[in-house]
């Protein structure tokens, strides 16, 4: 197929030499730019041109979902990556095809082969091509661990001396266990495979052992070290679990799931899996997803296996999860946690729209308006997410149209308490944390070098966070209207009620239900817009309701026994 019309993803002079090209064979170009590089040269000279977010370039020429949103916006029918930034991302070539785009370049499985060194290694072997001569494959990082790796075939004739190596591997496993336990974890690994390839070594039964390493390792130091070790590396420490913690294995082993990376859930769930213990991982996901507790790698894990593995666990909580680990993640200090975590939403075409298949519309909405609201997307990642949202569910389309502006009957109730909480923080923030930002911006221009400049960086991006948080707030509260629920109509369940119920055994529990801002899950005070409050809202005494019990996730039939105001 020709192509008419090419998005160069790149910048400066590449983007340049690639438009000059297009130019000489009546190619249309279309130019993606930051913020920062709005009048740049390869952004005058092209046909068209679509900014893609701030100067950071991992907002702008390193973000996927935006750089593909532009080719989708603009109907360019291929994708120059230029060289540097994604052209040797073999994920980004795949998108581009799966999206029915022309990549000009190299293959997605020749990127990913030629990027890896183990591999380039292999395959240039295999075509016969001269080698610099070095191992077959990679090594471990420890000296010991290389030793033997590297050394291997010295002892193929002298048992004595491998016998003596081990134990010397043995001791210092023993030693670096309390300081450096992932190394200790690695070292007996290395060691066991040594003596499970040998026909003639056992181990010796004074030798220490990875369960014994287990036992004497605390569980949070032990996700993070197990987390940074290989993948078969992790796989054998996971299955020294029962052989540690015998009939007790299997919670062990659950309450270090989301803290191992994304190799380690991999594993852990595999291995779970393989000896029928999944009912013990689904109840902690269930428990830990209506906490929003679990971590960014245990939720991908989740969404990736939701027609597999997790399909009990998927549900319209997934959605609140991830935008809440999003949002976090956008506000804290440091590093980004989630970057694949967003990566997900966007590559996986059909994530959204199997999230909102299992939501009603009052969820599907609030989690649509959530997302637009969401400030680490940019508007163009939000329209194309969007997009796919209401192809599923069209009613969602005023969302994005603005046809959805709150009228009076939807205006939220909320109580005086929640509301000043509201304009308290409004206030803090116009007050002393935008002057403060501006100052630190400030502070931080003078270190120079904008681009390596972390500070800088960071003192924007809280720029960018005040200012949505700001907007979001103003909104909110001029859409609220403060109440102190007094004289709430009690015949039925409304906004200021007190619920008494009663479940199938007869255990008696109270409900209030208050305004949008109102949950307090310790005294079971409900929002009237969450799952138990709208579940409740409307009923009247002697009628059944199903909802989900907090403790066990599981759905459980409740009578309405009486109905009282909560401020008479």
């Amino acid at each position: 197929m020709p192509i008419k019309k090419l998005l160069i993803a790149n910048r400066g002079e590449i983007a340049l030499r690639i438009h000059r090209a297009c130019h000489e064979m009546g190619i249309a170009t279309v130019a993606v730019h930051s913020t920062a590089d709005s009048d740049a040269m390869h952004v005058r000279l092209a046909d068209e041109s679509v900014c893609i977010g701030p100067p950071a370039a991992k907002d702008s020429y390193l973000n996927m979902a935006n750089i593909i949103s532009a080719a989708e916006i603009t109907h360019a029918d291929a994708v120059h990556p230029g060289y540097g930034f994604l052209s040797e991302n073999a994920q980004f070539a795949e998108i581009v095809e799966s999206h029915g785009l022309i990549w000009v370049g190299p293959k997605p499985e020749h990127i990913r082969i030629m990027g890896d060194k183990v591999e380039a290694k292999r395959t240039a072997a295999k075509l016969g091509l001269p080698l610099v001569p070095g191992s077959p494959g990679p090594l471990d990082s420890f000296e010991e661990a290389r030793a033997i790796a590297a050394d291997i075939g010295a002892f193929e004739n002298d048992t004595e001396a491998l016998k003596r190596l081990l134990h010397d591997i043995d001791e210092g496993a023993k030693k670096a266990a309390r300081v450096q336990l992932g190394q200790a974890l690695q070292l007996v690994a290395a060691r066991d495979e040594v003596i499970g390839s040998s026909k003639t070594l056992e181990l010796d039964p004074t030798a220490v052992r990875l369960s014994d390493l287990l036992l004497s390792a605390d569980s949070t130091r032990l996700a993070e070290e197990a987390g940074a070790l290989p993948s078969s590396r992790q796989r054998a420490v996971y299955e020294a679990f029962p052989n540690a913690f015998g009939d007790e294995w299997v919670s062990k082993i659950v309450k270090v799931f989301d803290s191992v990376g994304a190799r380690g859930v991999t594993e852990i769930a595999r291995i779970l899996q393989e000896r029928e213990s999944m009912p013990a991982l689904v109840n902690h996901l269930r428990s830990a997803i209506a906490r929003r507790a679990l971590g960014p790698d245990a939720l991908i894990w989740v969404c990736r296996e939701r027609k597999g593995p997790s399909v009990d666990v998927f549900s319209a909580d997934v959605g609140a999860s991830v935008l809440n680990l999003l949002e976090n993640d956008h506000l804290s200090d440091g590093p980004r946690k989630t970057s694949r975590l967003q990566t997900l939403l966007g590559d996986d075409k059909t994530l959204l729209t199997d999230l909102v298949g299992i939501m009603d519309i009052n969820e599907t909405r609030n989690f649509s308006r959530r997302l637009l609201d969401c400030p680490v997307f940019g508007d163009l990642e939000k329209k194309s997410l969007m997009a796919r949202i209401i192809k599923s569910r069209p009613e969602t389309a005023e969302l994005v149209s603005g046809a959805n502006q709150k009228r009076p009957d939807e205006i939220l109730l909320v109580s005086w308490e929640s509301l000043e909480k509201k304009k308290s923080e409004l206030d803090d923030i116009i007050r002393n944390k935008i002057p403060q930002n501006l100052n630190d911006v400030k502070i931080a221009r003078s270190y120079g070098d904008l681009r390596e400049n972390f500070e800088y960086k960071s003192a924007k991006d809280l720029e960018k966070y005040l200012g949505h948080r700001r907007n979001a707030l103003d909104k909110e509260i001029n859409n609220s209207r403060g109440t102190d629920f007094k004289g709430s109509d009690a015949s039925k369940v409304n906004i200021g009620t007190v619920v008494t119920l009663t479940d199938e055994a007869g255990t008696e529990s109270v409900i209030t239900v208050l305004g949008a801002w109102d949950s307090i899950p310790e005294t079971k005070t409900v929002s009237y817009l969450s799952e138990v409050g709208k579940a409740l809202v409307g009923r009247v005494p002697d009628d059944t309701v199903q909802v989900r019990d907090e403790a066990t996730e599981a759905m459980v039939t409740l009578t309405i026994r009486s109905i009282r105001p909560f401020n008479p």
